[in-house]
C-alpha cells in the first residue's frame, strides 16, 4: 500500500475514540420539520408503533398533542409515563418526568419538543439537557424539532418572519444526533391544514396564518430546513467516504476547485470560477502549488501569486497552498480529499514543443482526473498601469559561479576518465565516471544543470575517448547507440536526482516551518500572564520573520496600547498606530502590501481567538513583499492565531479565577447574612418577647412565671453570646491576630472547665469523662483548647437525642495525646466528614432543639488545633453516633512536681 493510500492514523484514532464514547450512549433520533403542523409528532408515534411491533420497549415520555385527534389516536396502545406537575404563578404545568423515565428505563422514550424550556425548579433548564441525560444512561430517544429553534439560524429566521424565537438549542445538539428524519409538507398543504383546524384551534389558526404562517415565511423556512438537512447528510457522506477509504469523488454535492498561479491570466480564471460557483450554489477553493525548485520564483511572480490569492479570498474562496513537484497529482489528491466535483484550470499558451518536452498541467489533469470534471478556460492578461518592476534578487540569477561549477565538475570527470584511460580501463567504466559527474551536477545545481552536464558528458566522451580522438566524428557506427543510451541514462539520472533534491528542499522548508510553530506553541502553552506571554511570543515571531514585531493589546477603554516593540520604528510612527486601531476595530488585516491603508510601514494582523479579537500583531521586514507570499502569509497568520488563543486562554483563566473568588465571597456573604438573619435574630426575638412578657405581667406575676421567663432570657443571652463569640473568634483567626501561648496544662482541668461553662446547655445530660490518672501534662494554650472542647461538646448536644450521654476520652500515644468527644446521635451523612470543618457548613442531620448554629464552631476547632501543630478528625461510631478527636503533639519535658513538699504558708 502506498503512502497516499494509507489512512490517516490521527483520523483513525479519532474515529475509534468517538465509537468508544458512543458505545454505551443512547441513540438520538430527531424528527425535523420547518413549522408546527407538518407531522413531526405523528411520524414519531408511527415509528414508535413500528418499534413496538418489532418487540422494542417504547414508552411516551412526553408528547404534545395540541388537541389533534389523529395524533391522540396514535397514543392508544403505547405506554405513557406520568408527567411531573409544577405550579407556576397559579397555573399547573405538566412537565416531562426525567427521574420517572430513568427509573422505568425503557429501550426507547419519546420526548416531544426538544427545544422546550423547563419550568422553574426543574433539574435542567432545557429539555434537550434532559434528553442528554437519558442518552448518557443508555436510553434511545425519539424527539421533534423545528428549524427555527436552531441557535445559529435564530437571527436569520427573525429577520425573515419578524418573530424572535426565544426557545433555542445549540447547533451541536442537532449535529450530534444519530439520525435526522426530515418531515416535509408543501406550504399550501400546511396552510390548508391550518384552516381545517388540524394544527391549532380555529381562532389561533387564523391569527397564525396572518402572522407567522404566511406563505413567503413558510417557503423560506422550508428551504432552510432542507438545506440544513442536506448539510447534515453531506457530513455523513464525508464520514462514509473516510470509513470506506474511498479514492474517488462522490458527486452528491458540487464543490469547485480553481488552480491559481502567478500568471497574470489567473485573475480572469478566478472570476470565472466565482461565477460558476454562484451558478452551482456551491463552495469553491483556490489552490496554488509551489514546487521547491533550484530556480525559485521571482519576486514579481510571487507578488502576482499573492495578488491572485487575495482576489480569490475577496470573492469568497477558501485559499490553500500545496507543495510538491508533481502539480497534477498534488491537485487531484487534494481535490479527492475534499470531495471536489469540478476543477477549473487555465489554458496554457506554451508552444507545442515545450508542452511535449516539459508536459502540461492541463493534459495531466485531463488524463488523471477520472470522475472529476475539468473545465479549461482561456485566460486574458489584464492590462495594468506601468509600474516599476521589482528587481530580481541576485540569488535568483545564474551568475558565473553557476557555470563555473558545472564546468569544474565536467573537467574533473574528464581528468579522472583520462587517468583511467591511460591505465587501460574499459570504456564502460569511463562512461560511469561521466554519469557520476552528471549525478553530482544535478544534485548540486538542479535539473537544468543536469541536462547541460548530460549533453556535455556525451560530447566529452566522444571527443576525448572515442576513435578518432580529438574529433566528434565516429569511426564505428555502434558508438551512436552508446551515445544515445549514455545520454538517456544521464538525463533520467539527472532528472531523478533533481527531483530528490527538490523534495529534500521541500521537506527541509516544511520542517523549519513546523519547528518554528512547534517552538512557539510549546512556549505559549507554558506561559502565564499576558505581559510575559506576548513578550515571549514577540521575540519568537521576530526570529521567525527576521524583522520588527509589535503587539498591541486593548486597555480597559478599548484603546490599543503597545506591549511589545516599544522601541521599534513601527511604535514611533503615529500613522501605524491608527492603522492598528482600525485593524482591531474591523477585525481585518491591513497595512503595507494590502488593499486597505497600504501606506503604513508594517503589516497588521488581528489577533483573533474563539471569542473575538484580543489584540493586533504588526510586522515590518526589509522586503515587505515576502510577507504576502503564500507560505510566509500562512506562517504569519498561524503565529497570530497561536498568540491570540494563548492570550485568550490566559484571560479566561484569570476571569475563571476571579469568578471563583467572587463565587466564594458571595457564598460566604450569603452564609453570614443567613446566620445574622436567623441565628442571631432568633435569640434576640426570644429575649425581647420574654422581657416584654415579664414587664406586662399583672402585679409582676407569680414567682414561677418570672423565674421561667428570666431563665429563658439567660439561656438565649448565653446562646447569642456564643454565636457572637464564634463570629469574633473566626474574625480574629482570619486576620491573624490570634497567638498561641503554650503552657503546661492538666487536660482534665480544661475538660472540667469546658463542661462547667456548658452546664446550662447540658442540663441533666451526663458527660462521661475517661482520662487516665497518669495522663501527662500537655504544652498548649489552655484557653484556646477549652474553646475547642466547648464547641465539640455543644455540637454533640445539638446532634444527639436528649438524655443520651456524651463521652470525653483521653489517650496517650508515643509522642502525642488524643482527646475525643463522642455522642449517640444519628452520625454523619456519607461524604460529610470532608466538609464539616468548612466555614459556614452546617450538618444535614436534624438538630434536636431545632436551632442550628452559624457553622463556624468546627472551623474554629480545626484552626486552633492546627495552630498547635495537631490535627482534628471525625468519623461515625460503629454502634451509632459521631466521634470527633484531635491530636496534639507532646513536645518538650514537662516540669516535675514534688507532691511530698510541704505547702508554703
Amino acid at each position: 500500500m502506498s503512502t497516499e493510500e494509507r489512512p490517516n492514523p490521527d483520523a483513525l484514532l479519532a474515529d475509534v475514540q468517538s465509537q468508544e464514547a458512543r458505545a454505551h450512549r443512547g441513540k438520538l433520533k430527531i424528527f425535523f420539520g420547518y413549522a408546527a403542523g407538518v407531522g413531526k409528532s405523528y411520524a414519531m408515534l408511527e415509528a414508535a408503533h413500528r418499534d413496538l411491533a418489532a418487540g422494542i420497549d417504547v414508552v411516551a415520555g412526553y408528547v404534545e398533542l395540541h388537541g389533534r385527534p389523529e395524533t391522540e389516536a396514535l397514543l392508544v396502545g403505547l405506554e405513557s409515563l406520568p408527567t411531573r406537575d409544577v405550579e407556576y404563578r397559579g397555573v399547573i404545568l405538566h412537565e416531562f418526568d426525567l427521574d420517572g423515565a430513568l427509573k422505568r428505563r425503557p429501550d426507547v422514550v419519546m420526548v416531544d419538543e426538544l427545544a422546550h424550556t423547563n419550568a422553574d425548579g426543574s433539574r435542567h433548564a432545557k429539555r434537550w439537557q434532559d434528553v442528554d441525560e437519558l442518552l448518557e444512561a443508555g436510553i434511545d430517544v425519539y424527539t421533534t424539532l423545528n428549524v427555527q429553534h436552531i441557535e445559529s439560524l435564530n437571527d436569520v429566521i427573525a429577520q425573515i418572519t419578524g418573530v424572535a424565537v426565544r426557545e433555542t438549542l445549540p447547533d451541536s445538539v442537532f449535529e450530534s444526533a444519530d439520525e435526522i428524519v426530515l418531515i416535509d409538507l408543501t406550504p399550501d398543504e400546511l396552510v390548508e391544514r391550518l384552516r381545517e383546524g388540524k394544527v391549532y384551534i380555529t381562532t389561533q389558526a387564523q391569527h397564525a396564518i396572518e402572522k407567522f404562517f404566511q406563505r413567503g415565511n413558510l417557503v423560506a423556512l422550508r428551504e432552510l430546513s432542507l438545506r440544513r438537512t442536506a448539510d447534515r447528510l453531506n457530513v455523513e457522506l464525508l464520514k462514509a467516504r473516510r470509513d470506506q477509504s474511498a479514492k474517488v469523488t462522490w458527486p452528491t454535492a458540487e464543490r469547485l476547485l480553481v488552480c491559481v498561479g502567478p500568471s497574470p491570466t489567473s485573475a480572469k480564471l478566478i472570476r470565472s470560477a466565482k461565477r460558476l460557483a454562484a451558478i452551482l450554489h456551491c463552495d469553491w477553493i483556490a489552490v496554488c502549488v509551489e514546487a521547491p525548485s533550484s530556480q525559485p520564483m521571482t519576486d514579481a511572480a510571487r507578488e502576482r501569486l499573492s495578488e491572485n490569492l487575495q482576489l480569490a479570498e475577496r470573492l469568497g474562496a477558501e485559499t490553500v497552498t500545496l507543495s510538491g513537484a508533481r502539480f497534477a497529482e498534488e491537485i487531484l489528491s487534494y481535490a479527492r480529499s475534499r470531495n471536489v466535483s469540478k476543477i477549473v484550470v487555465g489554458k496554457t499558451n506554451l508552444p507545442w514543443w515545450k508542452t511535449w518536452w516539459k508536459g502540461s498541467l492541463v493534459d495531466d489533469l485531463l488524463r488523471l482526473s477520472g470522475e472529476i470534471d475539468v473545465y479549461v478556460i482561456r485566460g486574458i492578461e489584464e492590462r495594468r498601469p506601468s509600474t516599476p518592476r521589482a528587481a530580481v534578487p541576485e540569488s535568483s540569477k545564474k551568475d558565473r559561479f553557476y557555470y563555473l561549477g558545472i564546468a569544474g565538475i565536467l573537467a574533473a570527470s574528464t581528468v579522472v576518465a583520462t587517468i583511467l584511460d591511460v591505465c587501460h580501463v574499459r570504456e564502460a567504466n569511463i562512461v560511469m565516471v561521466f554519469l557520476l559527474g552528471v549525478l553530482l551536477t544535478a544534485s548540486g545545481y538542479g535539473r537544468s544543470a543536469g541536462i547541460i552536464a548530460s549533453v556535455a558528458s556525451v560530447l566529452c566522451f566522444d571527443f576525448f575517448f572515442v576513435p578518432p580522438r580529438l574529433s566528434f566524428s565516429v569511426s564505428d557506427g555502434q558508438y551512436v547507440i552508446t551515445f544515445a543510451v549514455m545520454l538517456l541514462i544521464a538525463l533520467v539520472t539527472s532528472g531523478l536526482t533533481s527531483e530528490i533534491r527538490d523534495r529534500v528542499e521541500a521537506s527541509r522548508l516544511r520542517e523549519r516551518r513546523t519547528e518554528s510553530l512547534y517552538r512557539l506553541s510549546r512556549q505559549l502553552a507554558g506561559a502565564t500572564g499576558s505581559e510575559f506571554l506576548v513578550a515571549m511570543a514577540g521575540r519568537q515571531i521576530s526570529e521567525i520573520v527576521g524583522g520588527e514585531v509589535v503587539m498591541l493589546l486593548p486597555n480597559a477603554h478599548g484603546a490599543l496600547e503597545i506591549h511589545v516593540g516599544q522601541q521599534t520604528s513601527v511604535a514611533r510612527n503615529p500613522k501605524d498606530q491608527i492603522v492598528a486601531q482600525w485593524v482591531f476595530d474591523h477585525e481585518q488585516r491591513a497595512g503595507a502590501g494590502t488593499d486597505t491603508l497600504p501606506n503604513a510601514s508594517a503589516l497588521f494582523l488581528p489577533l483573533t481567538g474563539s471569542q473575538g479579537t484580543v489584540g493586533v500583531l504588526g510586522i515590518k521586514v526589509a522586503e515587505m513583499h515576502r510577507l504576502h507570499q503564500p507560505d510566509q502569509r500562512q506562517l504569519v497568520e498561524t503565529c497570530a492565531s497561536l498568540v491570540a488563543l494563548a492570550v485568550e486562554r490566559d484571560r479566561m483563566a484569570m476571569e475563571s479565577q476571579h469568578v471563583l473568588v467572587q463565587a466564594e465571597t458571595e457564598r460566604l456573604r450569603n452564609s453570614l447574612l443567613s446566620a445574622v438573619s436567623h441565628d442571631l435574630r432568633t435569640p434576640l426575638a426570644v429575649i425581647s418577647g420574654a422581657a416584654s412578657t415579664l414587664l406586662e405581667l399583672p402585679n409582676g406575676g407569680d414567682d414561677t412565671t418570672r423565674c421561667e421567663l428570666s431563665q429563658t432570657i439567660v439561656e438565649q443571652s448565653r446562646r447569642l453570646s456564643r454565636l457572637v463569640d464564634n463570629l469574633l473568634e473566626m474574625s480574629r483567626i482570619e486576620s491573624g491576630s490570634v497567638e498561641v501561648r503554650k503552657q503546661w496544662n492538666v487536660v482534665e482541668e480544661i475538660v472540667g472547665s469546658a463542661i462547667q461553662s456548658l452546664q446550662p446547655l447540658l442540663g441533666d445530660r451526663s458527660v462521661d469523662v475517661k482520662i487516665p490518672a497518669d495522663f501527662p501534662l500537655v504544652s498548649m494554650d489552655g484557653t484556646l483548647i477549652e474553646s475547642v472542647l466547648i464547641n465539640l461538646l455543644e455540637n454533640a448536644v445539638k446532634y444527639s437525642p436528649i438524655g443520651t450521654p456524651i463521652e470525653v476520652t483521653g489517650r496517650q500515644g508515643e509522642q502525642q495525646v488524643v482527646i475525643e468527644v463522642a455522642d449517640h446521635g444519628p452520625g454523619l451523612a456519607p461524604g460529610e466528614d470532608r466538609r464539616v470543618f468548612e466555614k459556614f457548613y452546617r450538618g444535614k442531620p436534624p438538630v434536636v432543639d431545632g436551632q442550628r448554629g452559624v457553622g463556624l464552631g468546627l472551623a474554629i476547632c480545626r484552626t486552633i488545633v492546627e495552630a498547635h501543630g495537631g490535627t482534628i478528625h471525625v468519623a461515625n461510631r460503629p454502634e451509632g453516633g459521631a466521634r470527633f478527636w484531635f491530636v496534639l503533639p507532646l513536645g518538650g519535658t514537662p516540669p516535675s512536681i514534688d507532691l511530698d513538699e510541704p505547702e508554703q504558708k
